[in-house]
């Protein structure tokens, strides 16, 4: 099939010579996203608008402030806290419920509610969270179309837990019959082949700790702790 533009960065992460090509293409988004908000891109009133809201989580915030645009992201978080501090004032100033007894119906906390939405969202993860979902769709995709890249994908090394279960989920949304099965049978075969491969290599690690081993080579398994990490915690370990 011909490569078209929305399946390159897919093609692209498929063959990489990686543990979860799936981790390949969330990582380099993760990367994309940083760039993109601390770009240019952060002047623009739409993006403005949604960080104002959403602010960012603690894990994107610190790799955006060593991003080096100290000025970009001092801008973005001045505007996001004037915007918290008016409705944290404005829902400050309402009667707040309570509830009396032990066993009692709790009466809901706009302010609270705002608190705990604040909390849990960020401007990078809902990004990510919506360009991701149409990577799943590009992989289903190029495995329906692409003779290739469906031999790729059976003969590649497999997925992390997480990303297996997304793929997994994906397909039972876009498929039914003999194409899902077709499809989850080469899926259940790369998950768990590979697992039990990186299994093997990491047994293997930890035998060579044995002074019985100390001579024995190390095989395919001094990097199976970082590889087992990807495959169990979809975590690409930087080198």
């Amino acid at each position: 099939m011909k490569e078209q533009l929305f399946t390159i960065p897919v093609n692209d992460a498929f063959r990489t010579d990686c543990e979860c090509p799936v981790c390949k293409l969330y990582t380099d988004l993760e990367k994309e996203s940083i760039d993109f908000v601390m770009g240019p891109s952060y002047m623009e009133d739409d993006v403005r608008m949604e960080t104002n809201e959403t602010g960012f989580c603690s894990h994107h915030i610190r790799q955006m402030y060593d991003y080096q645009n100290r000025l970009g992201l001092a801008l973005m978080l001045h505007t996001h806290m004037k915007r918290t501090n008016e409705r944290i004032e404005n829902l400050s100033q309402k009667p707040v419920g309570s509830s009396k007894g032990l066993f009692s119906k709790k009466e809901s906390d706009e302010l609270e509610e705002y608190l705990d939405q604040l909390e849990h969202s960020c401007y990078i993860c809902n990004r990510m969270e919506r360009i991701f979902d149409r990577y799943l769709e590009t992989i289903l995709y190029c495995y329906e179309k692409d003779n290739e890249f469906r031999q790729i994908f059976r003969e590649g090394k497999g997925f992390c837990t997480a990303h297996y279960a997304d793929l997994r989920r994906s397909a039972r949304r876009k498929w039914s019959g003999s194409k899902l099965d077709s499809f989850l049978q080469d899926l259940n075969q790369a998950y768990l082949e590979n697992m039990k491969r990186v299994t093997d290599d990491l047994e293997w690690f930890t035998d060579k700790f044995d002074y019985r081993n100390a001579d024995a080579p190390w095989k395919n398994s001094r990097d199976a702790l970082p590889r087992s990490i990807i495959k169990t915690n979809h975590t690409i370990l930087s080198e």
